[in-house]
């Protein structure tokens, strides 16, 4: 159904985070907050390919789309509000997420499977 992928300067996010206080609750859901920086950037890229595989719809909300650490440690997607709703519109029944971070540079890889 859709492809995305975003790439986050780590450090140009950390000191985003830390001139902007809110932006931490507005981006990440509360069981997203805790995590490293690294981890943050990473999540944030998969937040920005989940928009491009939707097709970058309006009324999308960062905290929509979260990354949870599955029963095997892979990431997993978990879609809700506009995000999922546009989902459903568009017939994504499953979604994959790919991370990485290394080298000060975060990536998202996400596919929405019909």
């Amino acid at each position: 159904m859709g492809i995305g992928v975003d790439v986050v300067d780590v450090a140009r996010f950390a000191a985003a985070l830390e001139r902007t206080p809110g932006l931490r609750a507005r981006l990440f859901t509360e069981r997203e907050r805790g995590l490293r920086t690294e981890s943050l950037a990473a999540r944030f890229a998969a937040k920005e390919a989940v928009a491009k595989a939707l097709g970058a719809p309006p009324g999308l909300s960062h905290a929509e789309a979260e990354v949870v650490t599955g029963e095997r440690g892979r990431p997993e997607l978990r879609v809700t509000g506009r995000a999922a709703e546009v989902a459903e519109e568009l017939g994504v029944a499953r979604w994959h997420v790919s991370l990485t971070h290394d080298g000060g540079v975060a990536v998202a890889y996400v596919i929405a499977e019909g």
